[in-house]
């Protein structure tokens, strides 16, 4: 995985951690300073990316996903204080690329064997979908969600973002974000059983 330039050590205040959007300002003048946001989130996008598309591409994609980010650092809005949608878009716009292959991974895990009866499955899957990320059921339900839809999903179930913080990395308005996210969860309950397949939002 490889990551921006390092070499300058990002300190916080007496107030707490510098925010994303001032390391982004500082690496403007500074570029080495890009490499503490690689340190707080390379692990978390790695997570999110190897369960759509498998462990090996994963790395490179990340490794791409913060160069594209550093290349593209000046557009950034520096309203926004966290940085983690817009570098999860990112990965997000990049795994578009490799959408046969996300597909492919999936209809393979469909055909893995099940531990346990369908009632555990649904049950266990009610409980925490990443869980069963790899079962045969929810692997075939992924694998027939239109790209969109699943994006929304699965930025939500394995990136842990909220409405507001996927519409802002994916760019589109948060009643879009609901529209698709509901209309995923149907499909994917439809596979299931009509089990919920992510928890409800608080």
């Amino acid at each position: 995985m490889t990551a921006p330039p390092a070499g300058i050590p990002v300190t916080g205040t007496a107030a707490g951690p510098v925010c994303d959007a001032d390391l982004v300002e500082r690496s403007l003048e500074e570029p080495e300073a890009f490499a503490a946001l690689f340190d707080r989130y390379s692990a978390m996008l790695y997570r999110y990316v190897s369960r759509r598309i498998g462990p090996e591409p994963a790395e490179d994609l990340v490794g791409d996903t913060f160069l594209t980010a550093f290349s593209k650092r000046h557009r950034y809005d520096l309203a926004h204080r966290d940085a983690r949608p817009w570098l999860f878009g990112i990965a997000t716009k990049l795994i578009a690329r490799h959408h046969r292959g996300e597909a492919t991974r999936y209809r393979a895990l469909r055909r893995s064997p099940v531990d346990g009866p369908g009632e555990e499955l649904a049950e266990r899957v009610a409980e925490d979908v990443t869980a069963f990320a790899a079962r045969p059921l929810l692997a075939e339900a992924l694998a027939g969600l239109p790209r969109r839809d699943r994006d929304v999903l699965l930025l939500i179930a394995w990136g842990d973002l909220s409405y507001e913080e996927v519409a802002q990395a994916l760019r589109i308005p948060v009643g879009t974000v609901r529209s698709r996210l509901n209309r995923a969860r149907r499909k994917v309950r439809a596979v299931l059983g009509d089990t919920n397949p992510m928890h409800e939002e608080e």
